[in-house]
């Protein structure tokens, strides 16, 4: 008996060890494929008019709202919509509260910055700015560009 388990923990382990070693990941390759990505998607909806920022985030005031402007410390109520790049919509919410220095996607955090009190915002999130290359639960893969609109209800 004991033989065999011997055998077999030896034959398992020789196949756990020929397991191959993921590529590493490559951070600039994926921010180019990011951006060529937004890219194909801004020309195929002609109606979306983003701006790339400074830190990467695309983003377009649809309403400007006429209240206060957020800021990295503030907390913004919001109702929102998040979908992938091919219309998937992975997520939604309605009078959601958001402390902007909470742990929220990078992409929400400076993206949200341009936004005012009654105002809507469309964001396009590179993946290193959401979740980067791990997914995040059953709707969202790894290395997503992630486009969310939302209605700014608050911000204070």
């Amino acid at each position: 008996m004991k033989k065999h388990l011997l055998i077999l923990s030896l034959v398992f382990l020789a196949f756990a060890s020929c397991k191959k070693d993921e590529a590493p990941f490559d951070a600039s390759a994926q921010a180019a494929k990011d951006e060529t990505a937004i890219q194909a998607y801004l020309s195929a909806h002609a109606d979306i008019n983003a701006t790339k920022d400074a830190n990467g985030v695309y983003y377009q005031v649809i309403t400007e709202g006429n209240g206060a402007a957020a800021t990295a410390t503030s907390t913004v109520t919001v109702n929102y919509i998040g979908k992938l790049l091919d219309g998937t919509q992975f997520d939604t919410g309605t009078g959601l509260a958001v402390k902007l220095s909470d742990n929220i996607i990078k992409g929400w955090k400076l993206g949200l910055l341009h936004a005012k009190t009654g105002g809507r915002i469309l964001l396009i999130v590179p993946s290193a700015l959401a979740y980067g290359n791990k997914a995040s639960g059953l709707k969202i893969p790894a290395n997503a560009v992630l486009v969310f609109t939302i209605d700014i209800l608050g911000i204070s």
